[in-house]
């Protein structure tokens, strides 16, 4: 006789509390779900700053972005004393838009502001507030303005504000529920108060990429203010690399002033780094001070890259010495900075390089000016094939500047091979999307390929009439590898570089119209 496995009142009890066990089940695997969802969500409670509990951003520690600073005076002085103002009637601002570079110090303004008016600061980036469930992002902001109330007078500095605020579609294709324009609409509520504050909180916000910002964003009663942070002038660098300076052991031979002179277009940010960059290069060779080599070769890592181990052929070399060399001696020609180092050891993705440092700032840029330049990036080239009757793949990122000189000049300046505006060619976006039609696009391409044409034969007879000159700095940066301004120098001087195109015509100097600009090679 066989004995049945399970019996008939097993079976039946099976069978008669088997959805009770499916519902058990699925509320375990579901439990399982939201707890491994929370632990991968993690918190996004804002951070709050209590500004009398940690070590403030001084005012006088922001330096190089004097006319952001004014601009900011008043909302500091407002949260301070509100009621200095409230007496005359005034409104406080409800935000304020710090818009510029990065780098350039809108989250230390931010701090102190906050920390001048003694008050709590609260910051969030704009990314946190962008989820992939529909709700959270808008949550969150409320839950940050509730904190910031609670607390009395505040700063809320939302930093990345395009992340969040960026243009709404307008299609009505996801019927305007998206996660994105949820946490935007919810910002501009609380923007616009509809809850009036117990106390006094104004909101501060960062973005690199102002023009990407919705329009509702930047109405008056939500951000009032736009305040641009921009790149610091000669005087400003000065004073950023002096602040950052004081906690370093500087050598004699370190001229901050020079230094300043030498980094035209850079942010507080990587002044802070250079001089940084510069104590771990001494530090690495047992310095007991930071010496103006050890900063030269800080900047240079910051600008070009670091020096790669990598070694070229002699082949090679020779093919860089000349390109470069090129570069150096049309710059010398034309008149624009003059080149402060010749290198043809390899740093980061370049072979070679050829540095110069702007004699002062300057923010607008002449014809003559970009031509040269043009001009100047096109004489490695130029060298290469006066030299080897041959081209090299190294020129990529020169060619590749050149076109976008070239069609900036066309699209935005309206300078073309005949000066003033173009007849043919409308003037695009500042975005630079000229690309309105096909036509446009052919007809900008042309205009621009014809100034590319003209700078290249203005190369090519540079170094045709002061080949000695060439040949002689390519020898010298064969055999030392690299050159300095004094180097450069003495190499010029001892040549007579000639800077007439046809004898009784223009210098290049000049704008050498009939020369180059009619077509002649």
């Amino acid at each position: 006789m066989i004995t049945p496995l399970l019996s008939s009142s097993f079976t039946d009890f099976v069978f008669e509390w088997y959805p009770v066990f499916g519902v058990i089940f699925s509320a375990g695997l579901l439990t399982v779900f939201v707890l491994l969802l929370r632990n991968t969500m993690g918190s996004t409670k804002p951070e709050t700053v209590k500004a009398s509990k940690t070590e403030p951003v001084l005012w006088e520690e922001v330096q190089g972005v004097d006319a952001a600073k004014e601009e900011l005076v008043d909302v500091a002085e407002w949260l301070k004393d509100p009621k200095r103002f409230q007496g005359l009637g005034a409104r406080h601002p409800r935000g304020v838009l710090l818009y510029g570079p990065p780098g350039t110090g809108k989250t230390m303004l931010a701090r102190a502001v906050a920390a001048h008016a003694g008050v709590d600061f609260f910051a969030a980036s704009g990314s946190s507030f962008v989820e992939m469930f529909v709700g959270r992002g808008a949550a969150r902001i409320r839950r940050l303005f509730k904190e910031a109330r609670g607390s009395g007078r505040a700063v809320i500095f939302i930093d990345e504000l395009d992340a969040v605020g960026g243009h709404r579609s307008g299609s009505g294709g996801d019927g305007g529920t998206s996660e994105r324009e949820q946490a935007l609409n919810q910002l501009l509520v609380e923007l616009d108060g509809f809850e009036r504050d117990p106390g006094t909180v104004i909101v501060l916000a960062a973005s690199n990429n102002v023009e990407k910002l919705d329009k509702a964003l930047l109405r008056p009663g939500r951000f009032d203010r736009q305040v641009l942070v921009a790149l610091p002038d000669r005087d400003g660098r000065e004073a950023i690399l002096r602040t950052h300076a004081r906690d370093k052991a500087l050598a004699d031979d370190v001229d901050l002033t020079d230094v300043a002179r030498k980094t035209t277009g850079m942010t507080g940010a990587q002044l802070a780094n250079a001089l940084n960059e510069g104590a771990i290069i001494a530090g690495r060779e047992g310095s007991d001070a930071i010496t103006r080599d050890h900063l030269d070769e800080a900047m240079l890592r910051q600008s070009v890259g670091s020096q790669q181990a990598r070694r070229l052929n002699e082949s090679e070399r020779r093919i860089v010495a000349y390109h470069e060399a090129g570069h150096a001696l049309v710059r010398r020609l034309v008149g624009l900075d003059p080149p402060e180092i010749l290198s043809i050891v390899p740093r980061g993705p370049a072979l070679g390089f050829v540095a110069h440092s702007p004699q002062e700032d300057s923010y607008l840029r002449s014809r003559k000016q970009l031509l040269d330049e043009v001009v100047t990036l096109l004489g490695g080239r130029a060298a290469e094939e006066e030299v080897f009757d041959e081209t090299y793949s190294g020129a990529a990122d020169d060619l590749a500047r050149v076109h976008a000189i070239c069609v900036q000049m066309v699209t935005e300046f309206g300078m073309t091979v005949a000066k003033g505006p173009p007849d043919s060619v409308p003037l695009a976006q500042p975005t630079g999307d000229y690309a309105l039609s096909d036509q446009t696009r052919r007809e900008v391409d042309i205009h621009a390929q014809e100034l590319a044409h003209m700078a290249y034969a203005r190369a090519r007879r540079l170094m045709q009439v002061n080949s000695r000159c060439l040949h002689d700095l390519a020898a010298n940066a064969l055999e030392r590898e690299t050159l300095t301004r004094e180097d450069l120098d003495e190499i010029f001087d001892a040549h007579d570089l000639q800077r007439t195109l046809k004898p009784g015509k223009g210098t290049l100097g000049e704008e050498l119209e009939e020369e180059l600009l009619s077509g002649s090679s």
